[in-house]
C-alpha cells in the first residue's frame, strides 16, 4: 500500500528524487565507505516526513518498539541483518538476554517483544527476557493477544559482579529494548564481560536530540555535496533552549526568541523555493520519546502565553521525568494520506540494513501535527524488498519502489548520524 500524495510530485522533491535515483551507485558506495569508518547502531527506526518540497527525518529512535508492525515477509531480511549485527559483538553467541520496557503489559508492545524474540531465535540464539522492574521477583507469564505467552524473569549479577543474566542463563549479549527514560539502573552498570546494546549512553537518561541533530547536520551537508542538492531538502532547521521550567513559567522569553529566529530562517527558505505554506516549528523535549511534551507553534506568542494546562502538559514526559531542555525544530508537514488520514513513513533498520517499515496514520491529526499519539494506526510495508530495486526508467514520483528507495536512503542518513552521535557522546571512547 502506498499513500496518496496530496501535492503533485513536482518541483523540489521531484528534483531530489531524480538526483537520488541517478546517483544510486555513488550513494551506495558512500554509505559503504562510511560504515568502514563508523559502527551503525544495533537497531534503529527513523520517522520521516514527506512535505512535497522536502523529505526529512524528524525523529530517530535507538530503542525501536514497533517490530510487530513490519510485514511478515520482511522477517528473513531482518534475521540476516540481526546475524550481521550479532557477529560484530559476539560471533560465537548462544544466549541473548532481551530487556524490555517496564510497562510490559501493553499488548502492542508485547507483540513487538515477541517479534524481536522470533527474529533472534532464527539467528540461532536462545532468547529470554530479563526485567528491570522491582516487582518482577520470579518468572512471570504475560499473555499475548494471539493466545501465546511471554515470560519475564528477574535479572541477577554473577558472583564476581561482572556479568548479568538470569538464575540459570548466562548471555553473551544484553539487548536493551528499554530506553532508560527513568535513569540507568545500577544492575546495568559496570558490566565488563558482555556487550550491552545499545550502549547505556544511548538511553534518554543521557542522550539528547540536539547532539543527534548536530551530527545529522554534518551528514546532510556531505550528502548534499555528493548528489548536488541543498542539504535543507533532507534536513530540518533546529535550535535549542535550556533552563526551561514550564511549571514555574521560566524561560519563555528564550523560547519565544528562538521560535521567532527559526521561523524567519524557514520563511527565507520558503521564499527561495517559492513555497506558499505558512511555516511552523515543533517544540519538544531535548530528551524523551512516546510523542510526549510536543507542541506545534506558528508564532512566538503561542509559547509566551501558555495556559496552566499547556504548561502542565509540556512539563513532564515518560516516567514523570521533568523537562528542562527544549528543542525547537522546523516543522515538516506531511502531505501523504491513506484512508483519508494523514500518514508518515517510519523506516526500521538492524545494523546498516533497512529491514522494513510502515506508515503511521492518524485520522484525528493534521498535516502539521505529531502523529505518534494515541489513536495512531500502522500499515506495514514490504518496504525493503522493493526499496532495493528502484525502477530507474519510471517517471519520478510515480513508482512505489522509487519512493521507498528514497525513504530508505534518507533514513540511513539518520542512522549514520546516530552512529556519529554515539561515538561523540561515549563516556568510554576507546571502545571505537
Amino acid at each position: 500500500m502506498v499513500p496518496h500524495l496530496v501535492t503533485a510530485l513536482t518541483g523540489p522533491l521531484l528534483d531530489l528524487e531524480k538526483k537520488i535515483l541517478a546517483a544510486t551507485p555513488a550513494i551506495e558506495r558512500w554509505f559503504r565507505m562510511e560504515w568502514q569508518e563508523h559502527t551503525p547502531p544495533f537497531y534503529c527506526s527513523v520517522d520521516l516526513r514527506n512535505a512535497g518540497y522536502k523529505l526529512a527525518p524528524v525523529d530517530t529512535n535507538l530503542f525501536p518498539g514497533g517490530f510487530n508492525n513490519l510485514a511478515t515477509e520482511m522477517l528473513p531480511l531482518a534475521v540476516q541483518a540481526a546475524m550481521a549485527a550479532i557477529d560484530k559483538y559476539c560471533p560465537d553467541a548462544r544466549n541473548l538476554l532481551l530487556v524490555p520496557e517496564g510497562h510490559t503489559r501493553n499488548p502492542h508492545y508485547l507483540q513487538n517483544v515477541a517479534r524481536l524474540m522470533q527474529i533472534f531465535r532464527q539467528t540461532g540464539l536462545h532468547v529470554r527476557l530479563g526485567s528491570l522492574s522491582p516487582e518482577i521477583t520470579q518468572p512471570t507469564p504475560l499473555a499475548l493477544p494471539d493466545g501465546n505467552m511471554l515470560v519475564v524473569e528477574p535479572m541477577v549479577r554473577s558472583a564476581n559482579g561482572r556479568r548479568l543474566g538470569l538464575v540459570d542463563f548466562d548471555p553473551c549479549t544484553i539487548l536493551l529494548n528499554n530506553d532508560l527514560s527513568a535513569g540507568i539502573p545500577s544492575i546495568l552498570e559496570n558490566i565488563h564481560e558482555q556487550s550491552v546494546l545499545p550502549p547505556l549512553h544511548a538511553g534518554w537518561a543521557l542522550r539528547r536530540k540536539s547532539n543527534h541533530l548536530a551530527a545529522y547536520d554534518e551528514v546532510a551537508k556531505k550528502f548534499g555535496k555528493l548528489i548536488d542538492v541543498d542539504p535543507w531538502m533532507v534536513n530540518p532547521f533546529h535550535t535549542k533552549c535550556g533552563a526551561i521550567n514550564f511549571q514555574e513559567d521560566q524561560g519563555s522569553e528564550c523560547l519565544a526568541d528562538n521560535v521567532t529566529m527559526l521561523l524567519a530562517k524557514i520563511r527565507k527558505k520558503y521564499k527561495e523555493y517559492g513555497i506558499k505554506e505558512k511555516p511552523f516549528v515543533i517544540v519538544k523535549p531535548d530528551a524523551g520519546t512516546y510523542g510526549m511534551g510536543i507542541m506545534t507553534v506558528r508564532d512566538a506568542s503561542e509559547v509566551k502565553d501558555l495556559t496552566a494546562k499547556q504548561r502542565s502538559k509540556m512539563s513532564v514526559i515518560k516516567d514523570g521525568v521533568e523537562i528542562n531542555d527544549i528543542l525547537i525544530q522546523e516543522g515538516v508537514p506531511t502531505f501523504e494520506t491513506m484512508q483519508d488520514a494523514v500518514a508518515e513513513p517510519v523506516v526500521y533498520m538492524i545494523d546498516r540494513y533497512v529491514v522494513g517499515g510502515f506508515y503511521r496514520i492518524h485520522a484525528e491529526r493534521g498535516v502539521d501535527q505529531n502523529l505518534n499519539a494515541p489513536g495512531s494506526q500502522y500499515v506495514p510495508l514490504a518496504f525493503a524488498q522493493q526499496h532495493a530495486v528502484p525502477d530507474l526508467k519510471a517517471k519520478p514520483g510515480t513508482a512505489a519502489p522509487n519512493r521507498f528507495y528514497v525513504y530508505g536512503v534518507v533514513a540511513r542518513l539518520g542512522l549514520l548520524a546516530a552512529s556519529l552521535e554515539m561515538e561523540r557522546t561515549d563516556p568510554n571512547p576507546e571502545v571505537y
